[in-house]
């Protein structure tokens, strides 16, 4: 896992993290597609969204004096939600991008992650060079980082991007494509959901660091990387990524 998540302080701790801003208790609302463990999912047994975004969030509001209240929403109009004002920042694996922050503002990242591929296991041995060579197909889910290195692997006319991750597995499962890119955090999650099924033996493609998405403009980035600083600082990030991925 230690080259999938391939930093973890990506920014310098200072002595102004142990003087975080002050949010003063407010309800902060967080858009999240809760269908990735272990970043994000809902738990069966509790009805309860779970994952590392949820508790690096809660543990940033720790720092900064605020609540979080998550809400499960599909990947392809969160965006558009957070910009209307349906939640108050997004979190949910999100990769750091140029064109995006031509549209939103980023927290500082809080960690590096890189892309895989799942594939089924009778086709374990393919390479990324035989998906670039051998007419494969690959799926992702539509308007993701996920879905351009898919393009970047074997052209945007082998691509069939889906709405859902869900949709993108079921596709795989069928044989309609012969691999599905996918968060590298969320690796080891499939493999063993799948085990016997579904495995992962391409891993670290192209490498983005994830931040937590505001509206352009928004006061409370500046508090939120206070709080990214301030868990840097203390050891509860890496405290998290051994909880989740053992690594560090």
């Amino acid at each position: 896992m230690k080259k999938i998540l391939i930093g973890f302080a990506l920014a310098l701790m200072t002595s102004g993290a142990a003087h975080a801003a002050d949010l003063g208790g407010k309800l902060l609302k967080v858009g999240s597609d809760t269908t990735s463990p272990p970043m994000e999912s809902v738990d069966t047994a509790t009805g309860q969204i779970v994952g590392f975004d949820v508790d690096v969030v809660n543990a940033i509001c720790a720092k900064i004096n605020c609540k979080a209240e998550f809400v499960t929403t599909g990947w392809d109009g969160i965006f558009a939600a957070l910009d209307q004002g349906s939640f108050d920042l997004v979190a949910s694996g999100v990769s750091i991008t140029d064109e995006r922050k031509k549209a939103m503002d980023f927290s500082e990242p809080y960690i590096v992650n890189s892309q895989a591929i799942l594939m089924r296991v009778e086709d374990e041995g393919l390479t990324a060079d035989d998906f670039k060579t051998k007419g494969k197909k690959l799926s992702a889910q539509a308007n993701t980082t996920d879905a351009q290195v898919a393009e970047g692997i074997v052209g945007k006319d082998n691509v069939i991007a889906y709405d859902s991750f869900a949709a993108s597995l079921i596709a795989l499962k069928n044989k309609d494509v012969d691999g599905v890119v996918i968060n590298g955090a969320n690796a080891a999650a499939y493999e063993k959901e799948f085990a016997g099924e579904l495995v992962v033996p391409i891993r670290n493609l192209q490498s983005d660091p994830l931040g937590l998405v505001f509206r352009k403009g928004d006061e409370n980035v500046a508090a939120f990387n206070e709080g990214i600083e301030a868990i840097k600082a203390d050891g509860s990030l890496d405290a998290l990524i051994q909880k989740y991925w053992g690594a560090k």
